[in-house]
């Protein structure tokens, strides 16, 4: 599983310019998920992400979670992330999980930080989406497990 995490002022994804999802202050996850991928994965990286401490307190230090903050999750699945670029000029997507196995668990992953008490808006599995978002920093982690 590949999560890029970016700290963003607000996010929001469009299918064919109609909005279908949109935070503010928060996160705006890209999800990749890759063959071999399960429960235990997707349980993990909710955990992870919901207590990452990559938002500033009062000192100006990136000492507070997401909850703390208030902040929302937009969750976009972008299995993209899982490209292999080391032969040729074509990118091999192999490692990628194929749906409807990946999409069952992106919603696993989407409802697990639901379920840590985070307000999650998504794009829509498989769709062609237009991202949008103002990064905050910008601060960008690669989350791989």
């Amino acid at each position: 599983m590949r999560v890029v995490i970016q700290r963003v002022k607000q996010a929001s994804v469009a299918i064919d310019g109609q909005t279908v999802g949109q935070i503010q202050q928060g996160l705006l996850l890209l999800v990749g998920l890759k063959n071999g991928d399960g429960t235990e994965q997707v349980t993990q990286a909710a955990d992870k992400i919901a207590k990452m401490r990559i938002f500033a307190d009062e000192a100006g230090k990136t000492n507070l979670n997401i909850k703390q903050v208030g902040g929302q999750v937009l969750s976009v699945s972008q299995f993209t992330l899982l490209a292999n670029t080391k032969k040729g000029n074509r990118p091999s997507f192999v490692d990628a999980m194929r749906p409807p196995e990946s999409k069952e668990l992106w919603e696993q992953f989407n409802d697990e930080l639901r379920a840590r008490g985070l307000h999650v808006e998504t794009g829509k599995f498989g769709a062609d989406m237009a991202v949008s978002l103002v990064n905050d920093g910008p601060f960008t982690i690669v989350y791989d497990h």
